[in-house]
């Protein structure tokens, strides 16, 4: 949920509290204290071992901490979209006073902006653990073997806290990792990690090792609670919710029409959900929940904090949210915001990672909604439902969310084979896959953002990497189509897991259809940024098929007339001819009708008007179906 023109006080604030990202990128070229990769620079393992002895907290816990902070990752001693700091994620982030989250674009617009929440900030671990071990900030924020000793310091701290020894059974540690982490679920998720056992390799190239340990089990853990009211949310057991519902509530005695935050609906009996839309927050969790509180804002059903991978739930399921910009979209969808920003920090945590693929793996399974990249969509993947909103639509959550381990988290790993024909698949390396953005520094915008993997490759006119960006004349218009390298513009991008019909290849280039032209990127054996994806694909019957923004029906029954900025109307991009695009689900005609704050009078409106849904740019838009001839490739 972004939109950077409203949200330059939260930008502000977190850059001054954890530096720009030129400034970091600038200090992690420059300081010789970083030392990533400096010869003397112990291994990761080694690192967890020697923290492990010297504060004697047992290696596992360690370990298994350190996974579901970061999965060991040093992320080149830059941030996370929480401010968090190195393989144990230590904190380092003012408080926020007078952040706002997002104002709601496209068909979303609130009827005040959002409520500020200066809410003091959680501990601040990073000078706890200066204190702790005398390592000065700044090698605790980019030094990994540095880091990993403080937060062993810090464990210890908590077990001492909590009244428990420095135990070597790491059962007796739960009590200091649930504070570690913030949440009981956070510490059930470490000792998960801990009796199964992970191996990988880090995104600077450490192997590390957690053996498994099936006799790690703290003593009532399975039984723990939460004082919340579970049993009101739509959620799996195992996330123990929080209900933090979003007020329905009418704003205007004499006007039934003027009501927040959401609708109330009878989904799935009514109305199929085929969609779940993933979000940023733009602002600190206590900011986002403080707003969807506000009935004269939007509404959205769960917000999951960064720390821990706590879930609240705002929103029943079956009720319609206000969140996507795009009322069809809206009506279809179920809306999940993650605490954490587009720019400000590069990466997300593996708990609310987690905690997010839990979520969503059970309302897909629930709902039945597919587990693929047509219908798990990023809000940056949302259509605009007409051209003059598309350059309204929002951005989040960002080149830096990974949508491959995302979904290796939620059962459905994202492969191919190497092979490329008539379809693709997007899938670089996320850890090696480092774009050139800028726009991280909102005082300096041409400035280079730091240097960190992403999921989003840039797309050209041309073979070649020096050729210009393709362009999209509904995001730019002022400019003929003129996209950029701003962290902020997807204009002239493709990302991981969205599939996409081949349009021409030279050599290691392969060209894409993409809005209406051939998009060109760099696939080398080396480099690999795609991999084979078979499946369907749609071309005109004519010499030009009609791109939608939503799925309507073609009639209305008397006394149901969509608003006139609702009415259907194509989008003037150019489906031409020998074009192809990949087709990633369909639609029947379908509005929902609640322009009243009496549900009694909400109408779900259905038609058999049949769409195709179609990987068009960045973001998924529509076709009707006689428009088009469907036929698989290889």
């Amino acid at each position: 949920m972004f939109d950077r023109r409203r949200v330059i006080g939260a930008g502000a604030v977190l850059a001054a509290a954890i530096g720009t990202g030129a400034v970091l990128a600038q200090q992690h070229r420059s300081s010789p204290a970083v030392g990533l990769q400096a010869a003397s620079a112990p291994t990761r393992q080694a690192a967890f071992a020697a923290a492990g002895k010297r504060y004697k907290v047992p290696v596992s816990v360690l370990l298994g901490v350190s996974y579901l902070e970061s999965r060991w990752d040093a992320n080149e001693g830059l941030p996370s979209t929480s401010g968090g700091y190195g393989p144990m994620h230590l904190t380092q982030v003012a408080a926020a006073p007078g952040v706002r989250a997002e104002q709601g674009d496209g068909d979303d617009p609130a009827a005040s902006a959002a409520p500020t929440a200066a809410a003091a900030p959680d501990e601040q671990t990073i000078p706890v653990a200066a204190r702790l071990t005398g390592i000065d900030a700044g090698r605790l924020r980019t030094d990994p073997a540095a880091n990993i000793q403080g937060g062993a310091a810090l464990l210890a701290k908590y077990q001492r806290d909590a009244g428990g020894p420095l135990a070597a059974d790491p059962a007796r540690w739960y009590a200091a990792v649930t504070r570690y982490g913030g949440s009981g679920w956070f510490a059930d998720q470490v000792f998960s990690v801990i009796r199964s056992g992970e191996s990988r390799t880090t995104d600077d190239g450490q192997q590390v090792t957690l053996t498994a340990d099936p006799k790690a089990v703290p003593a009532g853990a399975a039984t723990r609670t939460a004082a919340s009211a579970a049993a009101a949310t739509d959620c799996p057991a195992s996330l123990k919710c929080e209900w933090i519902p979003a007020p329905y509530k009418q704003l205007d005695p004499k006007d039934p029409s003027k009501f927040g935050n959401h609708d109330v609906a009878d989904r799935p009996a009514k109305q199929k959900i085929d969609y779940i839309v993933i979000h940023d927050t733009e602002s600190s969790y206590a900011s986002a929940v403080k707003s969807v509180k506000d009935p004269a804002y939007l509404g959205w059903h769960f917000t999951i904090r960064s720390k821990d991978g706590h879930v609240a739930q705002h929103v029943r399921v079956k009720d319609v949210g206000r969140h996507a910009g795009n009322w069809y979209i809206n009506s279809k969808s179920i809306g999940v915001e993650h605490e954490g920003y587009v720019a400000k920090g590069t990466w997300y945590t593996e708990a609310m990672y987690r905690a997010s693929a839990t979520l969503v793996r059970h309302l897909a399974a629930t709902y039945g909604v597919p587990l693929d990249r047509g219908h798990i969509l990023g809000h940056d993947n949302v259509p605009a439902r007409v051209m003059d909103t598309v350059s309204q639509m929002h951005q989040d959550p960002g080149p830096y969310w990974d949508w491959a381990h995302y979904f290796s988290l939620l059962g459905k790993p994202l492969k191919g084979s190497a092979s490329l024909h008539g379809r693709v698949m997007i899938l670089p390396s996320y850890a090696e896959n480092k774009v050139t953005y800028t726009g991280c520094d909102a005082a300096h915008p041409s400035a280079k953002c730091p240097a960190h993997g992403g999921a989003s490759i840039m797309l050209r006119t041309k073979p070649s990497s020096t050729a210009p960006l393709v362009k999209d004349i509904g995001a730019h218009p002022s400019t003929g189509g003129k996209a950029t390298t701003s962290v902020y513009d997807h204009s002239a991008r493709a990302s991981t897991g969205q599939t996409y019909a081949v349009a021409e290849k030279k050599g290691s280039w392969v060209a894409i259809w993409y809005l209406g032209q051939k998009a060109w990127f760099y696939n080398s054996t080396s480099k690999r940024r795609a991999v084979a994806a078979p499946g369907l694909v749609a071309t005109p019957k004519t010499s030009s098929a009609k791109i939608w923004g939503m799925a309507y029906p073609e009639e209305f029954p008397a006394g149901v007339t969509p608003p006139s900025d609702k009415k259907a109307a194509p989008l003037k991009y150019t489906f031409a001819k020998g074009q192809k695009y990949a087709v990633i689900g369909s639609e029947t005609g379908e509005y929902f009708h609640s322009v009243t704050y009496d549900p009694a009078k909400h109408i779900v409106v259905t038609g058999p008007q049949k769409y195709y849904e179609i990987q068009f740019g960045h973001r998924a838009y529509f076709v009707k179906a006689e428009d088009v001839t469907v036929s698989t490739v290889s």
